[in-house]
């Protein structure tokens, strides 16, 4: 059950760096104006909350401490002792999820339906902890929050020309207050609340966490002043509650503390976590802008002895979608799902820039001791790629997609894996080739479903778990052709 204080939900783990041999860690509550969280205690340390942000009724408040990150750690809230598998110095296990919930109606959804697979997550947990918790993209649906105002009610399809600054800030009031109830009402899952109070999380943002196609949608609609304000709801929230963050005090791990991009990474024994930001420079020309380039091609340079997983919260390795974008050119019914394709790193619109990125990921994974795994949500399917990255090495691309949303017909993931029969060669000499998750007839899985990443004695595996299949055979990530 989650730990309530009153009307505190709470505590939700988020890992700001890890350095000097600590996880430093915030702890986010959120409440009321009138009711403080009381403190965390650890063994020399009691660690009282600040309030980093309100709106209306609704308060949120952080707590930041460090505990060691070659060990198990305990603090204690509320009368109540949590457990932290805070161990990345050996072996250890990683949590990825992605899409936890859905576009129309997820407000209304039945919790237990809902929240099945964070419940089976949480039993995972309890037999063999996780050290992290990796959050892929979609960890909010906003979509409805534009609703219920005038200047926003027909958003992306009809917007004012001119909206006055008194209305704007109308508009601003609104989309936060509908923010924060969603996410109020993610944290207080009860499924969810157990396990982010044990395993801190890292997160990366997709398109639903602002609104749905967002940097895919037309420029008039994404530069006009309501657009803009969206996004600025929208980036302020994830920032307060997926990072723990406000403007001006970004934790460590991110590239820029401007935050004009938000990019990040971390960095434990042997493991590297990256996360570039393939939303907040993006447009319809482009998916990463300067700043995130500029913190892959830092990356890239930057000696490292062990295993990155680097999250794209788009898939990196994929089918031959420019295939589906020519017949929507033919077919005017289909064409509502141009900005759905325009998405990923396969649309015409993005070759070039993909074909760098699958370059830059190649020239990681071949550096002396190092090995690169992909990792990636957004399509409500589950299933795995890989590219002969040369030098008899290859690049696994793992796809976890959703965690909370339910699965499309099997019957487009028939259509995708056809699509994928033809394969892709986007980088000369690195054919890409999308593949069954372990014990799987189909490349695609139309199942809801999270993934964990094992690493034992050196050595790294993923295993799918789906919500009809079950948990697949563990698929060894040592970057050597498949055996």
């Amino acid at each position: 059950m989650p730990v309530h204080h009153a009307n505190i939900i709470g505590p939700v783990l988020l890992l700001d760096d890890i350095a000097g041999g600590r996880l430093h860690l915030s702890a986010l509550f959120v409440g009321t104006k009138e009711e403080t969280p009381p403190p965390i205690y650890l063994s020399r340390q009691e660690v009282a909350a600040k309030r980093i942000a309100c709106q209306g009724a609704t308060t949120v408040w952080r707590m930041r401490f460090d505990v060691p990150s070659d060990r198990t750690s305990t603090y204690r809230w509320n009368d109540q002792d949590f457990d932290i598998a805070g161990d990345t110095t050996g072996d250890l296990r990683l949590a990825y999820v992605s899409c936890n919930g859905e576009e129309i109606g997820d407000m209304e959804r039945e919790g237990s339906e809902r929240n099945a697979m964070w419940a089976r997550l949480r039993d995972e947990h309890r037999h063999r902890p996780f050290a992290l918790m990796l959050h892929g993209g979609d960890q909010v649906y906003a979509d409805e929050v534009t609703q219920g105002h005038t200047l926003s009610e027909d958003w992306p399809d009809g917007i004012p020309d001119a909206p006055s600054a008194e209305a704007l800030a109308d508009l601003r009031d609104h989309l936060r207050d509908r923010f924060f109830a969603r996410y109020r009402a993610l944290y207080a899952a009860p499924e969810l609340a157990w396990l982010a109070a044990r395993v801190p999380s890292l997160m990366q943002w997709d398109d639903h966490d602002i609104c749905d196609g967002w940097g895919s949608l037309p420029r008039s609609r994404t530069e006009s002043a309501v657009g803009q304000t969206l996004f600025a709801v929208a980036r302020e929230c994830f920032l307060i509650f997926q990072h723990g963050a406000t403007e001006g005090d970004l934790p460590a791990r991110f590239f820029d503390s401007g935050g004009a991009h938000l990019g990040w990474g971390i960095r434990a024994a042997s493991l590297r976590i990256l996360a570039p930001d393939l939303r907040s420079e993006r447009s319809r020309k482009r998916i990463m802008g300067p700043g995130s380039w500029s913190q892959m091609e830092t990356e890239t340079q930057a000696a490292f002895q062990g295993h990155t997983m680097l999250m794209s919260s788009v898939p990196l390795l994929g089918p031959r979608m420019s295939l589906l974008e020519g017949l929507m050119r033919i077919i005017p019914r289909m064409q509502k799902y141009e900005d759905d394709l325009r998405d990923q790193w396969q649309s015409r619109a993005h070759r070039e820039e993909w074909r760098r990125m699958l370059a830059t990921a190649r020239d990681m994974l071949q550096q002396d001791g190092h090995n690169l795994t992909a990792l990636s949500g957004e399509i409500h399917l589950a299933t795995r790629a890989v590219m002969d990255a040369g030098r008899g090495q290859q690049l696994h691309q793992l796809v976890a997609s959703g965690i909370a949303h339910r699965a499309p017909p099997k019957g487009w993931a028939r259509f995708l894996g056809a699509l994928a029969w033809l394969g892709e060669n986007p980088l000369p000499g690195h054919p890409i080739r999308i593949q069954p998750l372990p014990g799987q007839r189909t490349r695609y899985s139309a199942e809801r479903n999270f993934l964990v990443l094992d690493r034992s004695g050196g050595d790294w595996a993923a295993t799918w778990h789906l919500e009809e299949s079950g948990p697949t055979a563990p698929l060894p990530l040592d970057g050597r052709p498949d055996r």
